[in-house]
């Protein structure tokens, strides 16, 4: 051996060192390779050689110096003929070598020390390998034995060993090691990313990594997760995600701080490891836009709230966090993630809390997702930003993460947009509330917020000032320099709005003034503040001082003062010492609005302005001490903005009696029950109101409006202390509620003098409350509102003053004196209702439309009538009053407490306070809806939290049940008045007898039933079962819904909804014999009750709460067919015409709601339209003489209108429908039968047919109304046909006679909608000429689409273009026509028809002969 390496020109044995290697390497394999396979004793000579040469590296030393650098075994591992024995030689060496490994050895050994390494680095980038099964095969058996620190050496020197052959022996054997030992998935992944495998192992591969997912430890699975990210394709990447999403626990640092030095399997570890998961992500998405693609994908498929995990948020944000590109379509997803519920608050608390380091990288994303969150108009999203905010701040303390933090809230707080705004401040005022002190250091990131305070509204006003209160008592609790800052500054700021003479700044400054008082001045903070200065609660004294004494002289400041004051004492204690400021100034309350009576009289008549007065309503009767001095107020100048601000100082009295008194208004009960001194009732009839003065009929007017905003605030005050106070006998609380319902029937009565008299002398209401809306206005600084009066009425009010015996030495100042008010130029009724954001006349023309305002007779009329005394006046409380309406905003809002009495009262009552729930119901509706019934709600209402109202009007339900029973026996019974039943309550009441006002019974009845049904309509889905369960049936449904209900579990909203329903379906039965109006409302709630229940039966579905049975998405259609006989019923009941004529034209569209729903709940509505354009409509002459033999009766002349339009209207519905069905027919993958498309081409032809005949009414109707929807809806129908015409060329050869058929059928409505079109220009009608245009391009393209329809089918059919004659309706030509084409006008016919008569024949004009009919 060591001669047969000499002549080849290798020492092998050196005394000096390792082995000499020749000097020409090439030649040496050369003449190695041809001794050992092409001499004469090559076997015996090269078996020799390896014997010699395993001898040799027996010995450790001459094997380690034989693998050292260029060493002689990677030479002889070169020569083909050897390489295969050599290979084998070094490989059986090496388990030699496996106990030096540094388990054994202790520590780690150099390379040029580790022989097991120096033999595995010999066998690296071999140029060849004569037979690499046998090598490979070899090698894995060895790796198979290998100590685990030299088998990751040799895994992942894989690739380098063997190249790129026997790849499918390597990866079955790496999975077979890997299923054995877990910790080389490492070496394994590197290894088999570089090899290079086909499409089939690398897919063996990739399924082996995704198995590992679960078994891997956790320091090892970022390693993972770059590996199966890198080597997605488009073909496996939804695999691979699937698996990352389903198999990867990603739990929070918070959630797994006790576990943090335990591996377990399945779940990523603390600190760094998630940490690398996350860069790992962020890495392999960085670059690969169709993996981001693909997860966005995945995770907008899920729709149930289980299927989503904490790992989807992190995806969303590494996503979110490359760049701009898919940002939008994150911000999107996780929007809607959010509303549907499925991605929660306590997921985000294991992303972010206690993860400081984890979202540190990743704060930017976290922070703009919270700005587009606090951004979105849905306040679920909203809520979720505001979490996610507090989050952040909670989680990152540093200064600059919090300042990043305050900085985006103050740009959403500058935006302008309500809702963020608010949401924005919300946000604050929960920072502020818990960490004030912290706040502190970065209070002026902040204060920026006080530039914006004149766009607030009030609401945001308040939560301003509570952030900056909470800040203040931080502050002057602490020492630090910056924190008396911040208290003096705002001190500073609220002192100086409230001493502005500007209304707007005043408003701001009492809130914000108030609220530092009720911060200050609450007994757990009164005492704190440091020695240096004053006490918080002698700095809440004075601040309530000034601001008492900034607005002594300005009603509406006063009334906001009153009321804010009212607030704070019901939401808490005070210091005992402001309490006593804040009772001595109330206790002018007597002096100021109080006489004393004689045995329940006054003592001498005297008169105002030439009014005499009388004692109104009084409870008490001869023993009330005292009266309510509203006439003396109204007719003073001087004295009469007190009556401005009676209301609120009396709602501050009675709180502050209540919280000092356990609750109880014993102090102040005698107020319930004292009379009111008003103007004599003479004036309210007969000759009386005529003989006034226009000032005395606005102090007439005024007094009314105070007397009834003084009761409605009686009603809050007492209404909320019945049944509060145990020590109260059971006498006294019936005494109570008994004059409580006097007082609303005084209410309702005084309401109805009230909306007569304005409408009788218009005058300008001042307001009693501070909405934000009003308050700004110039009308702030007026001490007195006194409307639209004379000049020299105006001069003659200083003389109108009070008797000296009534004066008691009130101390109230004239508070216009001012010279800011002396600029002020009064406003008009109309500026001050634009101001204040009411109704419009379009507004009010809709809702006199919909019923909501009564449709009285004129003020003349109404004028006439009230000074007549032989003529009785129906008033009645049934109609909204529509001169109070318009003004409603400026009233006293009545409380939700005062809703309790309805248990107790009548029809009337209730149907009066039904309709101010429905104000209150509406204002939690979108602002469209709110806008159409009280454009204006009271601030006081605006602090009640939805929820909250919702809870405490559950009760009220059965009262709802009880009425409406009670109001449907009375319409059955059609009394329709009941004078006695009126006068019985009224005199109860203490009313005055004004002889010309009856009640209607009927009126109220029927209000109360159509209030009742609309308030059912509203269905809030939070109360939703507490109103189903009010209207269950007493007696048993029929036979079909009592199957239904009898599986169904008692209790359940699918068996209320189905009571329901079966309740309100009875009560249909029942008018429908005597009241069309009734009926139609009870229809219209029925498709509402349907619409509820498959909303709810969809959503349950959707959040995965509860799988709904096929029996129960069964029932919907079966309702929906009742529901379409009932409007049957309705359109076919022989009812009286000039109700459903009074019904058309009052509230039009009801007659049209009527048919939508007979046409979409029939069993086919295209036979049925078939049916009633072709057969009933037909029957109905133009003439006003008409028949009912086509069998409905609510079909008449005048009603046809309504009728042809809700015809084209669903027929254009019918054909959209179908031209979604042929979408779907013609997309690839659809597999189309024969028998589908003659269907459909059957279903088109019926669609066709009725608008032909609809258009064709035209003839013999011959309303402009009628011809403009024939143009308009005949233009939609052929616009929409047209996108059926690649389907019709698809199935030409197949049906082409039937297609033929359709076109011509067609074509006969285009050729009258184009002699509609050329009558309506000569004669100028511009209803129709404005929808010309795109009628006429929609039949020009429909000519051509005909064109290329006939043209690229080989269907042996000709086409021919020619000219119309200009004929009229009646097909007579007309002699005036300029051109005259005599030819016949073929348009589409076979080549073997024969020739028709012109009249008769079809034919499309083409573009140029349009021009010329033009």
């Amino acid at each position: 051996m060591v001669s047969v390496l000499a002549d080849a020109g290798c020492t092998l044995i050196n005394p000096a060192g390792p082995p000499c290697l020749p000097s020409d390497p090439h030649q040496f394999r050369r003449r190695l390779h041809r001794l050992f396979s092409s001499s004469q004793n090559a076997p015996s000579l090269r078996s020799d050689f390896l014997s010699g040469f395993s001898s040799y590296i027996h010995s450790s030393p001459n094997l380690r110096s034989s693998t050292r650098s260029e060493s002689i075994v990677r030479h002889l591992l070169l020569v083909p003929s050897v390489q295969l024995d050599l290979q084998s030689m070094l490989l059986e060496k090496l388990p030699e070598y496996f106990d030096a490994s540094p388990e054994h050895s202790g520590g780690s050994l150099s390379l040029e020390d580790d022989v097991a390494r120096l033999i595995i680095n010999q066998f690296r980038w071999l140029d060849f390998i004569v037979d690499h099964n046998a090598f490979t095969n070899k090698l894995m058996q060895v790796l198979s034995i290998c100590p685990s620190h030299l088998k990751k050496e040799i895994i992942g020197s894989l690739p380098e060993i063997i190249g790129d052959q026997n790849n499918k022996i390597v990866v079955e054997g790496l999975e077979q090691m890997l299923q054995e030992d877990s910790a080389i998935i490492v070496p394994v992944l590197d290894s088999l990313s570089n090899l290079n495998l086909d499409d089939q192992l690398q897919e063996q591969v990739i399924t082996l990594a995704l198995s590992c997912i679960r078994t891997i430890d956790v320091e090892h699975m970022p390693y993972l997760l770059r590996f199966l990210l890198l080597s997605a394709t488009p073909v496996n990447v939804r695999r691979i995600v699937l698996h990352i999403r389903e198999q990867l626990k990603f739990v929070g640092l918070s959630n797994s701080r006790a576990s943090q030095h335990n591996k377990l399997k399945g779940k990523s570890l603390v600190g760094n490891t998630e940490a690398s998961i996350l860069d790992a992500l962020r890495s392999s998405l960085r670059f690969r836009n169709f993996l981001c693609q693909e997860i966005l994908k995945e995770l907008n498929c899920l729709e149930k709230p289980r299927d989503h995990k904490v790992i989807d948020i992190w995806l969303l944000v590494l996503i979110y966090s490359k760049g701009e590109s898919l940002q939008k379509s994150i911000e999107k997803m996780f929007k809607k993630k959010i509303i549907e519920d499925c991605i929660q608050e306590v997921m985000l608390d294991q992303c972010i809390c206690g993860n400081k380091e984890l979202v540190q990288d990743y704060f930017p994303s976290f922070l703009s997702l919270s700005e587009y969150l606090l951004a979105c108009k849905e306040q679920r999203a909203r809520g979720f930003g505001i979490h996610m905010y507090i989050c952040l701040f909670e989680e990152f303390l540093d200064n600059y993460s919090r300042q990043e933090v305050l900085g985006a809230l103050v740009s959403h707080v500058g935006s302008g947009v309500s809702f963020e705004v608010q949401s924005a401040l919300e946000t604050l005022f929960l920072l502020a509330s818990k960490y004030a002190h912290d706040l502190l250091p970065l209070s002026c990131h902040i204060n920026g917020i006080l530039d914006y305070l004149e766009g607030f509204s009030v609401e945001n006003l308040h939560k301003v000032y509570e952030v900056f209160s909470h800040l203040l008592l931080s502050a002057r609790s602490s020492s630090d320099s910056y924190g008396s800052s911040v208290a003096n500054e705002l001190l500073m700021i609220v002192r100086k709005q409230v001493g502005n003479p500007d209304p707007k700044f005043k408003k701001m400054g009492l809130i914000g003034t108030l609220k530092l008082v009720s911060f200050m001045g609450d007994k757990s903070s009164a005492s704190y503040g440091s020695t240096s200065q004053k006490s918080n609660c002698e700095e809440a004294l004075e601040l309530l001082k000034a601001s008492l004494e900034s607005c002594r002289r300005y009603p509406l400041p006063l009334i906001l003062f009153y009321d804010e004051l009212t607030t704070i004492l019901d939401n808490g204690t005070l210091h005992p010492s402001i309490m006593e400021l804040i009772v001595k100034h109330v206790g002018e309350f007597e002096s100021v609005f109080l006489s004393d009576l004689e045995g329940g009289k006054m003592p001498s008549k005297e008169s105002y302005c030439g009014l005499e007065g009388e004692l109104w309503m009084n409870l008490d009767g001869d023993i009330s001490p005292v009266c309510l001095n509203i006439l003396p107020l109204a007719s003073s100048s001087l004295q009469s903005a007190s009556l401005q601000f009676l209301p609120a100082n009396f709602l501050l009295l009675s709180t502050i009696e209540r919280s000092t008194n356990q609750g109880s208004l014993e102090g102040i009960d005698a107020l319930l029950g004292c009379p009111l001194h008003l103007p004599s009732s003479k004036y309210f009839y007969g000759a009386g109101w005529k003989s006034l003065t226009g000032k005395q009929k606005q102090i007439v007017g005024l007094s009314l409006y105070y007397a009834t905003n003084w009761i409605r605030e009686l009603l809050n005050a007492f209404c909320t202390v019945v049944g509060r106070i145990a020590c109260t006998s059971q006498a006294t609380k019936d005494d109570t509620v008994r004059k409580l319902l006097n007082r609303f029937r005084n209410l309702v009565y005084l309401e109805i003098l009230l909306n007569n008299s304005i409408e009788q002398h218009s005058i300008l209401l001042p307001e009693l409350h501070c909405y934000v809306d009003h308050f700004g206005s110039p009308l702030l600084n007026h001490s007195n509102h006194t409307g639209h009066v004379e000049k020299n009425n105006q001069q003659k009010t200083q003389e109108c003053t009070l008797p000296k015996s009534n004066r008691r030495g009130k101390k109230i100042s004239k508070a216009s004196s001012s010279d800011t008010n002396r600029k002020l130029q009064q406003p008009t009724i109309l500026d001050v209702l634009k101001k204040a954001g009411t109704m419009t006349s379009q507004e009010v023309t809709n809702m006199e439309s919909s019923g909501l305002i009564s449709q009285g007779s004129s003020s003349k009329s109404q004028d006439q009538y009230l000074c007549d005394p032989d003529k009785l006046v129906t008033i009645d409380v049934s109609p909204v009053a529509k001169a109070l309406e318009t003004q409603r905003y400026k009233f006293r809002p009545l409380l939700v407490q005062c809703f309790s009495i309805l248990r107790f009262s009548e029809l009337p009552l209730f149907l009066y306070l039904l309709r101010d729930l429905h104000y209150k119901l509406d204002y939690f509706t979108p602002a469209k809806q709110f806008l159409a019934r009280n454009p204006s709600p009271p601030a006081g209402f605006t602090r009640m939290a939805v929820n909250e109202f919702l809870t405490k009007i559950t009760p009220l339900f059965p009262s709802l049940r009880k009425h409406f029973s009670s109001a449907l026996f009375i319409l059955k019974g059609s009394d329709e008045t009941c004078q006695e039943h009126w006068n019985v309550y009224s005199s109860s009441a203490e009313n005055p007898d004004v002889p010309n006002l009856v009640l209607s019974r009927s009126g109220v009845s029927m209000s109360t039933f159509k209030e009742t049904l609309h308030c059912f309509r509203k269905k809030e889905h939070r109360i939703l079962s507490d109103l189903l369960e009010a209207f269950q049936p007493i007696e048993s449904p029929d036979a079909v819904l009592s199957d239904i209900r009898s599986n169904l579990s008692q209790g359940t909203l699918e068996y209320l909804y189905l009571g329901a329903y079966s309740y309100i379906e009875s009560v249909l039965n029942i008018v429908c014999s005597f009241s069309f109006m009734l009926a139609s409302e009870s229809l219209l709630t029925l498709e509402s009750s349907i619409i509820s229940f498959q909303k709810f039966l969809d959503k349950s579905d959707e959040n995965g709460k509860t799988r709904h049975s096929d029996f129960i998405h069964g029932v919907p259609p079966t309702l929906r067919s009742r529901l379409g006989a009932s409007a049957q019923k309705i359109l076919r009941q022989n009812w009286d015409n000039s109700e459903v004529l009074s019904v058309w034209k009052n509230k039009g569209d009801i007659l049209e709601k009527i048919l939508h729903i007979y046409l979409e709940n029939c069993e086919s509505t295209s036979d049925l339209l078939d049916d009633l354009a072709c057969s009933v409509l037909p029957q109905v002459s133009s003439r006003k003489e008409d028949d009912d033999q086509h069998g409905f009766p609510t079909l008449c002349s005048t009603t046809f209108v309504v009728w042809y339009r809700v015809l084209h209207e669903e027929n254009l519905t019918v054909l959209n429908k179908l031209v979604k069905e042929v979408v779907l027919l013609e997309k690839p993958r659809a597999s189309v039968q024969l028998q589908t498309v003659e269907e459909l081409l059957v279903k088109l032809q019926h669609s066709v047919k009725v608008v032909v005949s609809l258009v064709n009414m035209c003839r013999t109707h011959h309303k402009v109304t009628v011809h403009s929807m024939a143009v308009k809806y005949g233009g939609k129908f052929v616009d929409s046909f047209l996108k059926v015409f690649d389907f019709l060329q698809a199935h030409f050869n197949t049906f082409n006679e039937l297609i033929i058929h359709l076109v011509k059928e067609l074509q006969k409505a285009t050729r009258t909608i184009q002699t509609l079109c050329s009558e309506a220009k000569g004669l100028k009608q511009t209803v129709i000429t404005s929808k010309i245009p795109a009628t006429k391009r929609s039949m020009e393209r429909f000519l051509f689409c005909v064109k290329a329809l006939l043209h690229t089918t080989s269907s042996g059919c000709s086409f021919w273009m020619g000219n119309l004659k200009h004929k009229d309706l009646m097909g007579q030509v007309v002699s005036s026509q300029a051109y005259v084409d005599e030819q016949n006008n073929h348009v589409v016919e076979n080549s073997a028809n024969d020739d028709d008569d012109d009249d008769d024949e079809p034919a499309i004009v083409a573009t140029e002969d349009y021009r010329e009919v033009e």
